[in-house]
C-alpha cells in the first residue's frame, strides 16, 4: 500500500521559480485522500540537498526554468536513487518540453495551470507504480527546531533562547540561533548583543553564500552559541527575508552547525513556511489563556493541513501554572489534541523579565530555578529524540514511465 495511505503525509517536493507555484499546486491537491506535504525549492541549485533531506514520494520539476535548468535537473533525480516518481509540469502549448523530459528520466508530466482532477489521478498512478526493492544507505541530520506561536506574550523568544544555550551546554556541539521574526525582533535585546550585522547583510550577496561570509555575519554570545540576527526595527523593508533568500542561508547554516534554533514571528506567510518545512520539530509555545488557546487551535489546524506530522508538532505549555489559568485537563479538550501537552514549563514571570532586562538566559543565571530547570529538560529531551545522523534507506528509483496531457 502507499505510505500516504498508511496514514503518512505524501510527500511532494516542488521545483519551481514561479510566484504563487506552491499555492496553486496545494489549491490542487485540495481533497486529496489523505495529507500531503509540500516543499518548495525556489533555487534549483538546492534541489539535490533538498530531495536527501525529505525523501519525497513525488518531485515536480516546473520545465519552464530559466537556464535550460530543468531537463538536467530530472536527469539527475531520476538517477539519483531516490525513490521518487519525477514528473515534469510543462505549458500546455509547450508538449515538447514534456517530451524531453521523459526522455531525461521524468516518469510523465502534468500541464499547467493543474487542474485538481488530473493531478490527483496522476498522483494515484504514480505512487501506485512507486518501486520498493533497492535500496542504498544514505545519511540524514534532525537538528532544526524551530519556535512559534500564535499570538505575541507567550514566551516564544524566552523558550527559544534559553533551550538553544541549553543545547549548547549540554552537548558541547556548534549551536546557532536565528532572529526570524523580522517584524518584532527581539534576540539582540534579550542576549545583550552589541552588534550591527543582520541577515540583511547577506541578500545583496547570497550568490557568493558561503561558511565564510556567513560566519562574519554571525554574533557571538558568551555562553559559545552563535546568532543570526534580524535587522533591527525601522529598517528599510518592512519584511526583508523572501523564501528563496531563506533556502540558501538555511543550506549553509545546517552544514555548519549541528543544532539551527529558530525563533520564528507568527506563521502567516509563505517566508515562515520556508523555516517551517525545513524544520525537524516544531515547537509550539502557548499560555493558559482563553485567547491563546483559541489561536493556538487554528494554527494547528493549519499545520495539520499543510501536512505536517503530528509528532513533528510539540506544544509547550508555558506558564504552566498560572494563577487563574486554564487547566491542563481543559487545555487538551480545547484544543481537541490527539496527542497531550508536550511539556510544562512553571509561572515565574518576574523571573523571566529580570533575566530579559539583564540580557543574561535563565539557563545561566538561573539554572537552579524551576523555570531553569524545565528549560534544561526541554532541551535534554531535544536531545534524546534528535541524537543525530543516522543511517536511513532510500528506495531505488523505478523505470516504468508514463505520460500525461490535456490533450
Amino acid at each position: 500500500m502507499l505510505e500516504h495511505m498508511s496514514g503518512q503525509a505524501t510527500r511532494i517536493l516542488l521545483v519551481s521559480t514561479r510566484p504563487g507555484a506552491r499555492q496553486d499546486l496545494e489549491e490542487a491537491l485540495h481533497g486529496w485522500e489523505g495529507l500531503s506535504q509540500v516543499s518548495w525549492v525556489s533555487d534549483p541549485g538546492l534541489l539535490m540537498a533538498k530531495a536527501q533531506e525529505v525523501r519525497p514520494h513525488v518531485v515536480l520539476v516546473d520545465a519552464d526554468l530559466s537556464e535550460g535548468h530543468a531537463i538536467s535537473l530530472i536527469g539527475d533525480v531520476a538517477s539519483a536513487g531516490l525513490g521518487a516518481v519525477v514528473l515534469a509540469l510543462v505549458a500546455e502549448q509547450d508538449i515538447d518540453r514534456a517530451r524531453e523530459a521523459v526522455l531525461a528520466g521524468a516518469r510523465g508530466w502534468l500541464t499547467t495551470p493543474l487542474l485538481a482532477g488530473e493531478l490527483q489521478s496522476t498522483l494515484r498512478q504514480a505512487l501506485a507504480g512507486r518501486g520498493t526493492a533497492p535500496v542504498r544507505a544514505g545519511w540524514a541530520a534532525e537538528r532544526l527546531v524551530v519556535f512559534c506561536a500564535s499570538k505575541g506574550g507567550t514566551g516564544r523568544t524566552t523558550l527559544a533562547l534559553n533551550t538553544a544555550v541549553s543545547l549548547r551546554k549540554r552537548t558541547g556541539e556548534p549551536v546557532v540561533l536565528v532572529d526570524a521574526d523580522y517584524t518584532l525582533p527581539a534576540l539582540d535585546v534579550a542576549l545583550n548583543l552589541r552588534c550591527d550585522r543582520s541577515v540583511a547583510d547577506l541578500l545583496a550577496r547570497l550568490s557568493y553564500l558561503d561558511e565564510e561570509l556567513l560566519s562574519g555575519v554571525l554574533a557571538a554570545h558568551a555562553s559559545g552559541i552563535k546568532v543570526l540576527l534580524a535587522p533591527p526595527p525601522g529598517h528599510d523593508g518592512s519584511h526583508p527575508v523572501s523564501l528563496p533568500q531563506v533556502q540558501p542561508i538555511l543550506a549553509v547554516m545546517k552544514r555548519m552547525f549541528p543544532w539551527v534554533i529558530v525563533d520564528l514571528g507568527l506563521p502567516v506567510d509563505e517566508t515562515a513556511y520556508a523555516f517551517l518545512d525545513e524544520s525537524d520539530r516544531i515547537l509550539v509555545s502557548v499560555v493558559p489563556e482563553m485567547v491563546a488557546l483559541r489561536n493556538t487551535r487554528r494554527m494547528l489546524d493549519q499545520l495539520h493541513s499543510r501536512g505536517y506530522p503530528e509528532d513533528k508538532v510539540w506544544l509547550l505549555l508555558n506558564r504552566a501554572n498560572l494563577h487563574g489559568g486554564v487547566g491542563k485537563a481543559d487545555i487538551e479538550d480545547r484544543l481537541r489534541m490527539n496527542a497531550k501537552l508536550t511539556h510544562l514549563i512553571p509561572d515565574d514571570q518576574s523571573l523571566v523579565t529580570l533575566s530579559i532586562n539583564r540580557g543574561i538566559p535563565l539557563v545561566l543565571g538561573h539554572g537552579r530555578s524551576d523555570v531553569g530547570r524545565a528549560i534544561e529538560r526541554l532541551a535534554q529531551r531535544l536531545i534524546d529524540d534528535l541524537p543525530g545522523p543516522e543511517p536511513v534507506e532510500v528506495a531505488a528509483a523505478p523505470g516504468r514511465r508514463w505520460g500525461r496531457s490535456r490533450r
